[in-house]
């Protein structure tokens, strides 16, 4: 007698959130991109199909970063110092996305120009955050959403000090937002429901409900986006919302892949370390719900895009 497996059936599922806008609907990006729309959690194909793949986002910045690893800096070169070339490479290593951190010496002008000049440069769906100031953030990225209204590009961070001015900008200027609160359910959802109440509507926001690094607490990280994604298959609609993560700023900050002085012998190889760091935190990170995840290295985009491909069934 055939084993029957047992199988969940979820009253609820996740919204599906588009990012981007192609000429057709009034921006300049070469495709668009959708995800969201699961209604079992990450993976388990057999309870239900599994309709929008996990995209890998790569972050670049406006300006060269002084505090990255060596090791990227030795593998994106001269493009780090000019944010145009930057984009191009990422999207030519594979990205679905790309990320433009803005930075603490960019004025509006600078964040514009920066912008502007990775939207020329790439087709890719954009993602543009600030430098984690509030009164900064919201000056650069109101001007952001402003001269770019109608690319449905995603701003960032909105957090609890700072989210009015992000949303209504997003709001006024047909844009999207990400949510990020600290590794805690209750505080993801409460601000969503900040969100939503100023008339954003929830198919604009993405959740970043923060994450460690490999090691470095993503144990936790790992455990309340599992129980975000439950309670959202549970039918709680302020959870619903797809969930984008950095694995890429959290793992490279780390000892293991940041430096290699003074690190133990047994350690191993110093690049396939860090590469192996990246790799497994956002791995991780997918099998627990994450839609987008967000690298520095193109190599481990690669090794993602085949680590995705087979955990899709294709």
């Amino acid at each position: 007698m055939p084993i029957e497996i047992p199988k969940d059936k979820w009253p609820g599922s996740i919204k599906t959130v588009t990012i981007g806008a192609t000429a057709a609907e009034g921006g300049t990006r070469a495709k668009t991109i959708t995800i969201g729309g699961q209604n079992t959690m990450p993976f388990m194909h057999f309870e239900n199909p599994i309709s929008n793949t996990p995209v890998i986002a790569l972050e670049i910045k406006s300006r060269k970063p002084e505090d990255w690893s060596a090791l990227l800096a030795e593998v994106w070169g001269d493009a780090m110092d000019d944010p145009a070339r930057w984009a191009k490479m990422a999207e030519d290593s594979g990205a679905d996305l790309i990320v433009l951190a803005l930075t603490l010496e960019d004025e509006p002008a600078d964040a514009v120009a920066a912008t502007k000049a990775v939207l020329e440069a790439s087709g890719l769906p954009l993602i543009v955050w600030g430098p984690g100031q509030s009164d900064i953030d919201n000056e650069l990225l109101v001007a952001v959403a402003e001269a770019t209204k109608g690319e449905r590009l995603v701003l960032g961070l909105c957090e609890d000090s700072n989210y009015r001015t992000i949303v209504a900008t997003a709001m006024a200027n047909d844009h999207l937002v990400i949510a990020r609160t600290p590794m805690d359910v209750n505080l993801a959802k409460q601000l969503n429901i900040l969100i939503t109440d100023m008339g954003l509507p929830a198919e604009r926001i993405l959740m970043d409900p923060t994450t460690g690094a490999l090691g470095y607490g993503i144990e936790y990280g790992y455990s309340v986006m599992e129980r975000l994604r439950l309670a959202a298959l549970q039918g709680d609609g302020m959870t619903q919302l797809p969930m984008i993560v950095t694995p890429g700023f959290e793992t490279w900050k780390t000892k293991e892949a940041k430096v290699n002085e003074g690190v133990p012998a047994e350690w191993g190889d110093w690049l396939s370390r860090s590469i192996h760091w990246e790799t497994l935190t956002a791995v991780s990170l997918l099998e627990s719900g994450a839609d987008i995840v967000v690298l520095r290295h193109p190599e481990s985009v690669s090794r993602i895009k085949d680590a995705i491909s087979e955990l899709m069934m294709v």
